[in-house]
């Protein structure tokens, strides 16, 4: 472990980091190579030395010093006194002291290796210790061209490892977003080959419904354009909001017009048109259709309006979809009185218009067979409407009626859940677990997990990098599980829902540990909302962490009988035991001591203490002074550290402070300056909205103590944010809107009229959504 950690610190790494785009590499598990000092606290007190005797050799054994330099002959020489230790013999053979013409080397006190860093987490691949290493992306970077970036680099690196050694990929974060980009470009094309033919049935016209489809890809690129002016990525939350249909609609009722002027003009003049009388008609149809036109678009233009207001993380969210859209379709109007009308009146043939020789008919119009087989039966049903209003206005009440009870019933979430590819799943244990224990139970999780059928590969990280980008204890372990394929399942059917739950059964039986199941982005996406990585956190505010403690608890209870809780459990505050040095200050003020002497005896003793470096080629590598392992882990062998007095006598430490073993707590969390515990809960098969609203009524039972109080977290806070900011916003536009219908129809009565069609629509809407659940 200790060579792979090698490898990985000093060619993986810094080869990995010129890669474009990569701020840095992350690494945990192994151990880190050091030159170990293990002092004998026995040969140390029998010689009258302490452990700051033995830093102080060290530290003055292995140096080097500029000295200036000096001219000889017309040349100048750089001086440099080089006393840097290259080997182990060379710090065993470091002088202390001299005692009685006898010199005391640091061999004759401790012995002297090559040895490992104590460590606070590990990596697990699965069911196997790993070193692992994750790419980090400057600010601001493209996703997928850094995640490529460093893949490529990759493939480069191993050239350059030891034939032992491989360094696999096992999570690209470039493979979920092609698969992203593959959808919608799927989604798209589909979209534009539909609209495209309902355009050539509707129409009737090849050529004609061939320039109507061209003001997709026109008004598209127009939108990347934009969005590369003002820095919006392409994404699915983006490109996927593109809707072809309302893209079109300009562009279609300006050729619409023009082929009835054409086929009008024809009609009355007898004859084909010529390419000047085509262009001034053509032009005539688009100014006649830019005012109805331009008040649709600006209308639609308003109804994505009140996105571009949100702020935080929704804002972020939902404002790059609405400004793409919003870009498409001031590039499709501007083509649609442009783009249309130029090449209608250079490619489109007049039609004749049915009725005499020369095609005039009594209502001057030129239809599709499919427009008169529509007209012939929506007609019938449009006369009998009129001459029903009661029935047709009741039957619009009670549809209304509805379609409000549908909305009522719809559940309330930030966002839907997008389904990543892989899933995250977390394990907790007592605040107490050490390290190698909580390794050994992750390491049986893998092999429980790693053999399923839909799982490719398994990896952990337990506890905290050296870097500490991001710390945990390590009594917690979070895992990626790579699934493969859906294709590749055996049963392809099956929901992720499910998947979890088999998962769930499968390690339940692992004693010790409590799980959350998540997704890898969707884990961190939470935790960077709120602090905590579930979609709902419930955080208990106040100063006793005992009634916090109790408080939180009688929460989770609650919490655990709502329908749709998972993973509810409470952040572990308490139970960490501390081995506690407490230093006797009257104890070691008779022996000269301060406290500053005793304390860092004991941080050298026990974490270490670095004295000096060896250079291997470019490599370097901590010389540290610490306590054989037995040692350190036995208090009564600490008890023994010898620590030199003011007049030179060794006293243990022992005699100046007390070593005893406390619960102390896990971790101290406060928000605002208050002391807080959380409550977590993920939501699994309901809504969040819904869930949050009958677990607030739950809670409201639980009594609360004088100075405690309650907050709630997670997903929702965004919600709820983004619900008051339309609350606000979204009337304004209404009223907008019937002002541009009154604009445009002058009267009041006709643009209520048209306006009442809003509530009608948002009933199709929440039916539609109902339906599809």
């Amino acid at each position: 472990a200790t060579y792979l950690r090698t490898v990985q610190d000093w060619i993986i790494a810094p080869l990995m980091r010129s890669a474009p785009g990569l701020a840095g590499v992350d690494t945990i598990g192994g151990y880190v190579k050091e030159y170990a000092v293990r002092p004998n606290a026995e040969q140390l007190a029998a010689y009258g030395l302490g452990l700051g005797d033995l830093v102080l050799a060290l530290e003055r054994s292995n140096i080097q010093a500029g000295a200036g330099f000096i001219q000889r002959a017309g040349e100048g020489l750089i001086v440099r006194a080089d006393a840097l230790a290259l080997t182990v013999d060379d710090l065993a053979q470091a002088p202390i002291t001299r005692r009685d013409g006898l010199v005391i080397r640091v061999a004759d006190v401790a012995s002297v290796g090559l040895g490992r860093a104590p460590r606070l987490g590990a990596a697990t691949r699965n069911g196997h210790e790993a070193v692992l290493g994750t790419a980090l992306m400057i600010a601001g970077g493209n996703s997928r061209t850094v995640a490529q970036a460093a893949a490529e680099r990759l493939v480069e690196v191993n050239r350059s490892l030891p034939p032992d050694i491989v360094a696999e990929p096992v999570l690209n974060r470039s493979e979920l977003v092609n698969a992203t980009i593959k959808t919608v470009a799927k989604n798209l094309t589909e979209g534009a080959l539909l609209v495209i033919a309902v355009l050539f049935l509707l129409l009737g016209n090849l050529r004609a419904a061939a320039i109507t489809a061209l003001i997709i890809p026109l008004s598209f690129l127009f939108a990347v354009i934009g969005m590369n002016r003002f820095g919006i990525s392409g994404n699915l939350m983006s490109l996927g909001a593109l809707d072809f249909g309302i893209l079109v609609d300009g562009a279609v009722i300006v050729i619409e017009a023009t082929l009835l002027m054409l086929g009008q003009r024809r009609a009355e003049l007898g004859r084909v048109l010529s390419p000047v009388e085509r262009l001034n008609v053509a032009a005539q149809a688009a100014r006649k259709m830019v005012r109805p036109a331009a008040f649709g678009q600006v209308i639609i233009l308003l109804v994505f309006a009140p996105i571009l207001t949100l702020e935080g993380v929704e804002g972020k969210t939902f404002q790059p979809m609405a400004a793409t859209l919003m870009l498409a379709l001031v590039g499709a109007f501007i083509f649609s009185f442009t783009f249309v009308p130029a090449m209608a009146a250079l490619f489109v043939r007049e039609p004749k218009m049915q009725g005499d020789e020369h095609g005039r008919s009594d209502d001057g119009e030129h239809e599709t067979r499919l427009i008169r087989f529509v007209r012939a039966k929506v007609e019938p049903v449009i006369r009998r409407v009129v001459m029903r209003p009661r029935a047709v206005f009741a039957g619009a009440v009670l549809m209304l009626a509805i379609g409000l009870t549908a909305f009522v019933s719809l559940g309330r979430e930030f966002m839907p859940t997008l389904d990543e590819g892989n899933l995250a799943m977390q394990a907790l244990r007592v605040p107490s677990t050490s390290l190698e224990q909580s390794l050994s139970m992750q390491l049986a999780l893998e092999r429980a997990l790693a053999n399923e059928p839909e799982v490719k590969t398994i990896f952990s990280r337990t506890g905290t990098a050296e870097a500490a980008i991001d710390p945990m204890p390590t009594n917690i372990s979070d895992s990626v599980i790579v699934l493969h394929p859906r294709a590749e399942w055996p049963d392809g059917s099956l929901d992720k829902e499910a998947l979890i739950q088999r998962f769930e059964s499968l390690v339940s039986d692992q004693i010790g540990n409590a799980f959350e199941f998540s997704q890898p982005i969707e884990l961190r996406f939470n935790e960077l909302i709120s602090g905590v990585r579930t979609d709902l956190a419930v955080m208990v505010f106040g100063d006793d962490f005992d009634i916090l403690q109790r408080t939180a608890d009688q929460i989770a209870l609650k919490l655990r009988g709502i329908p749709g809780a998972a993973d509810v459990r409470v952040e572990q505050v308490s139970g960490l035991p501390t081995l506690t040095v407490q230093i006797d200050h009257a104890a070691a003020a008779q022996y000269g001591l301060s406290a500053a002497d005793v304390s860092e005896a004991v941080a050298t003793g026990i974490g270490g203490t670095s004295a000096g470096k060896i250079f291997e080629g470019d490599r370097r590598f901590d010389v540290v002074i610490r306590l054989e392992e037995v040692a350190r882990n036995d208090p009564a062998q600490l008890a023994a550290l010898p620590i030199v007095a003011a007049d030179g006598t060794v006293v243990p430490l022992s005699s100046v402070a007390r070593i005893d073993v406390r619960e102390g707590p896990n971790q101290i969390s406060r928000n605002n300056g208050s002391r807080r515990i959380v409550v977590q809960s993920n939501v699994r098969g309901r809504d969040l909205g819904g869930f949050v609203q009958e677990a607030q009524t739950a809670v409201a039972d639980v009594p609360l103590p004088a100075g405690v109080y309650l907050t709630w977290g997670g997903q929702f806070e965004n919600l709820q944010r983004a619900e008051a900011r339309l609350m606000m916003v979204v009337p304004v536009v209404f009223l907008l809107i019937g002002s541009l219908l009154y604009m445009a129809l002058g009267t009041i009565r006709e643009a209520a009229l048209v306006f009442v069609c809003v509530p009608l629509a948002l009933v199709g809407g929440a039916l539609a959504l109902l339906l599809r659940g």
